[in-house]
C-alpha cells in the first residue's frame, strides 16, 4: 500500500494518506462503465451533467471512452463548506445551461455518500421534465447512504473514510492526484 504525508500549514499537517484505488483500477472501471452506458444509450444522445468540481476528472475520462454521442453540461452545488464534514444542506451555486426537457440526462458524480446531493439534483432536474434521468458515481459509500433510489452505475463501493484525489478534495487541495486516497485510520 502506498502512503503519503500531508505537508502544509493546515490543521491536517502530518496526517497520513493511504492509497485505496490506483490509477489503473480507476481507468479499468471507467472503461467498463463507459461500455455499459454506451450500450444502454445506443442510438441516443444523452446530456452528461457533471457535478462540479469533483466530477471533472471522472466525467472527462468517462466521456472520452463512450462510443455514443453525448452533450456535456455542469452544475455546481455545495454541501461541504470546509473541512471533512457535510453541512447537511445543499446550496445551488451554478445551474445547468442546457434544456433537459424530453432529453435523457445522466448525472455524473465523483462520490455519493449520504445521498443528500444526489437527492437534491434528482428533484432539481425532474422539475424540467427530462425523458429519463440516471446517476453515475465513481464512488459510493453504502454505510452512509440514505437514498430512496439507487445510482444506476457505480464504479466502486468505498468505506466511510474521508477521501481525496481524482477530483475529490480537502479544502480544494489534492484533486489532482491520479488515484484515490484516504486518511489513515491511525494517527
Amino acid at each position: 500500500m502506498r502512503t503519503r504525508i500531508i505537508e502544509d500549514t493546515t490543521q491536517y499537517n502530518g496526517q497520513v494518506l493511504e492509497e485505496i484505488l490506483s490509477q489503473e483500477q480507476i481507468e479499468e472501471r471507467t472503461q467498463e462503465l463507459a461500455d455499459e452506458i454506451s450500450k444502454a444509450y445506443e442510438g441516443k444522445t444523452p446530456i452528461l451533467i457533471g457535478v462540479l468540481n469533483g466530477s471533472v476528472f471522472f466525467l472527462a475520462d468517462l466521456a472520452k471512452r463512450l462510443s455514443i454521442d453525448c452533450e456535456i453540461d455542469f452544475i455546481k452545488v455545495s454541501s461541504y463548506h470546509s473541512g471533512t464534514q457535510s453541512s447537511g444542506t445543499v446550496r445551488l451555486i451554478k445551474d445547468i445551461s442546457c434544456i433537459v426537457t424530453d432529453r435523457d440526462v445522466i448525472i455524473i458524480e465523483d462520490i455519493i455518500d449520504s445521498g443528500l446531493t444526489a437527492r437534491f439534483l434528482k428533484h432539481r432536474i425532474l422539475e424540467n421534465h427530462p425523458n429519463s434521468i440516471s446517476f453515475v458515481s465513481l464512488l459510493l459509500k453504502p454505510e452512509c447512504l440514505k437514498l430512496d433510489f439507487k445510482a444506476d452505475y457505480t464504479g466502486f463501493e468505498v468505506p466511510d473514510r474521508f477521501l481525496v484525489g481524482y477530483g475529490l478534495d480537502l479544502d480544494q487541495k489534492f484533486r489532482n492526484l491520479p488515484s484515490i486516497w484516504a486518511f489513515s485510520d491511525s494517527k
